[in-house]
């Protein structure tokens, strides 16, 4: 009986089924709008779209022209960091293809016969493959990249330290330029006196006979050297060696006269100026000009840019002693040269303490030389991607970087140990160079990778 029942229950249900008009259920709407499929970089129909770990999908083009103009690695609309490197998402780009097969045979078209696109593009899968190939043979080789980059790094560290230790130890302790000359020696007369050049070194012995020690080498004068036991009969050597012990007495120390007794008197100094002339030649001269005239300006023109005049005994005593008169023709090359070519400057004047410091010298003219072409290289991104407007708004930023960044130095200086200084001192010195040869090997590397 309630077989029968459930029987014709499902066989009215059926008729009544069967007796609905289509249009009592009314079809889903399937259209989609192009909006939904656009690039937020060109606001066009997505062309093979890249999706980024955000989340966020662009054309592959306008990501590849995001990055060439850039050298970001992150998203242009988020601006998060991407991991890796980006890769063409298939179901969306078979998707797009699919509903708006003629909008991406247009866009096809146009992104192909664009040169600019193109060399963006091709750099963009170069700069991919370079970031892939590290990554092969599972990775293997990364590991072991990283092992023997964190070696060199540890071992640089170390030899800095080294340095650091053993020159402070060796170097600084004796120098002149801490001790008051009351307290010199007879010993340490001689040595000042031999650093004033070589035509000092024949009187070395008449001091050393005299036993001249510091307290009465200030009671001496010129009446003095001129007669028995001194006998510097040549006025002009006389005269020299008053000149430097009218320094002597008004500083009460020896003056520095070479890159080390001035990095031993002036530590903040010589750390700022060795980081400034590094990354902002042009300000850290203009700051010499203004704020450090005699004692540092002068020398560099002076050297960089010397009158051509015979090299006399007279101009071989005193040219240390630099005159405040500079020559029109002096202002126009060293001008010439600052505004061109800055880091030349600096090659020159390392290049005339040959003599005197002769590795230090040689090592401040190599990394002179490779900043020129990292210098020379950013100049060339610009005209290439047609940025040379941006360059003024490019200074203003990078002087209001600079200024905040000695500012901040300037307060936080006198917490900072000198052992500390000292590490900064000589990784800037001697190990910088290293880093700006892998500097420019990349940018070469990347210039190849812009040629079409």
């Amino acid at each position: 009986m309630e077989a029968d029942v459930g029987f014709r229950n499902r066989q009215r249900y059926k008729e009544q089924w069967e007796e609905l008009d289509d249009s009592t259920f009314p079809e889903p709407s399937c259209q989609l709008s192009a909006n939904e499929f656009s690039c937020h970089c060109c606001y066009e129909i997505l062309v093979n779209p890249t999706t980024l770990n955000c989340g966020h999908s662009f054309c592959r083009h306008c990501l590849a022209l995001w990055w060439d103009a850039s050298r970001k690695t992150e998203c242009p609309e988020c601006r998060e960091k991407w991991e890796g490197f980006p890769k063409v998402n298939i179901v969306l780009r078979d998707a797009v293809e699919k509903l708006f097969p003629d909008d991406v045979t247009r866009r096809q078209e146009e992104t192909r016969n664009n040169i600019k696109i193109s060399n963006s593009v091709l750099a963009f899968q170069k700069y991919g493959n370079e970031q892939s190939r590290p990554f092969n043979n599972s990775g293997h080789w990364r590991r072991g990249g990283g092992f023997f980059s964190g070696v060199l790094t540890s071992l640089t560290c170390v030899a800095v330290v080294f340095l650091v230790y053993l020159w402070s130890r060796e170097t600084e302790q004796d120098l002149l330029v801490h001790k008051p000359v009351t307290k010199w020696t007879a010993k340490e007369v001689t040595l000042w006196l031999e650093q004033l050049g070589q035509w000092a070194t024949v009187y070395k012995d008449r001091f050393l006979e005299e036993e001249v020690n510091g307290r009465l080498l200030l009671t001496l004068g010129e009446e003095e050297f001129s007669k028995p036991p001194f006998n510097i009969e040549r006025e002009l050597h006389r005269k020299a060696i008053l000149m430097e012990l009218d320094n002597v007495k008004a500083l009460g120390v020896k003056p520095p006269q070479n890159l080390w007794e001035y990095k031993a008197m002036h530590v903040g100094k010589s750390l700022f100026l060795l980081y400034a002339l590094k990354s902002s030649p042009r300000l850290t001269m203009l700051y010499l000009y203004l704020f450090d005239y005699s004692e540092l300006f002068l020398p560099l023109i002076h050297t960089i840019s010397p009158e051509k005049i015979e090299m006399t005994e007279d101009a071989d005593i005193f040219r240390k002693h630099w005159s405040d008169d500079i020559s029109l023709k002096q202002w126009a090359e060293f001008l010439v040269k600052y505004t061109l070519i800055p880091y030349q400057l600096i090659a020159e004047f390392a290049w005339d303490w040959l003599d005197m410091h002769y590795w230090t010298s040689r090592f401040i003219i190599v990394n002179a030389m490779l900043l020129s072409v990292l210098e020379g290289f950013a100049f060339w991104r610009l005209w290439s991607r047609g940025g040379l407007r941006t360059i003024p708004q490019k200074m203003w930023s990078h002087f209001w970087k600079v200024s905040s960044q000695g500012i901040l130095v300037a307060i936080l200086w006198p917490i900072i140990p000198q052992f500390v200084c000292d590490c900064l001192f000589y990784w800037a010195l001697y190990f910088n160079p290293i880093i700006n040869i892998d500097l420019v090997v990349k940018e070469v590397r990347r210039l190849e990778t812009e040629m079409p």
